[in-house]
C-alpha cells in the first residue's frame, strides 16, 4: 500500500475522531468481523460469487489491517518477511510441495 492510501486511512479516522475506538484489541476484533463478512461472500458457492462484494469486504479487512499496523508502528514488509522466513523453514519445498498437511504432520 502506498503512502497516499495510508494517509487517506489516517485522515478518515482522524476526521471522525475514531482513534479513541481503534485500540489494537478493537482493530483485531474488527478484522475478524470483516473477515467473516468476506467469508460470507462464499457461503453457498465457491464459484458463484459477486466479485464487487468480495472486493468491498476484502478492502474492509485490509483497511483495518493497515490501521492496526499504523497504530502499532509496525512495518508490513518487515513482519511479512519475518513470517515468510519462518514459514520457509516450517514448510520445506521437498516436504510441502502439493501437500496440504500442517508442518508438524509433514
Amino acid at each position: 500500500m502506498n503512502q497516499t492510501t495510508i494517509d487517506r486511512i489516517r485522515q478518515f479516522t482522524k476526521e471522525r475522531d475514531w482513534n479513541q475506538f481503534h485500540s489494537p484489541a478493537n482493530l483485531a476484533k474488527s478484522i475478524m468481523i470483516e473477515a467473516g463478512e468476506l467469508l460470507e461472500c462464499f457461503q453457498w458457492s465457491e464459484k458463484d460469487y459477486d466479485i464487487e462484494h468480495v472486493k468491498e469486504e476484502l478492502a474492509d479487512v485490509l483497511i483495518y489491517c493497515y490501521d492496526m499496523l499504523d497504530n502499532l508502528g509496525l512495518d508490513i514488509n518487515e513482519i511479512v518477511n519475518h513470517k515468510m522466513d519462518k514459514n520457509e523453514v516450517k514448510y520445506p519445498v521437498e516436504k510441502a510441495r502439493g501437500n496440504a498437511k500442517k508442518y508438524d504432520e509433514l
